[in-house]
């Protein structure tokens, strides 16, 4: 069985409406979680305890999906 890594991260961004950034170099990285269900608590924690700052948002990503071994490799990869 894969293994199935997720990402929890966050940060403050420009505008409420829209996920970009105020400053990339200034983002939690709350940590990589080895199921859904873990990263899904930690989420829910940082959301938490930053639901006052309406410009905080924090994201899951699935860091699965971005590599699966059964795929063929990308255009970059083959480079060497």
């Amino acid at each position: 069985m894969a293994q199935r890594l997720h990402l929890v991260f966050g940060g403050e961004l420009v505008d409420p409406s829209r996920n970009v950034f105020k400053d990339v170099d200034d983002l939690h990285i709350v940590g990589i979680f080895p199921d859904y269900e873990s990263a899904y608590h930690a989420w829910k924690a940082e959301a938490q305890r930053t639901v006052d700052n309406a410009h905080m948002r924090y994201y899951i990503a699935h860091l699965h999906r971005l590599r699966e071994e059964d795929s063929e490799a990308s255009s970059t990869e083959e480079l060497r």
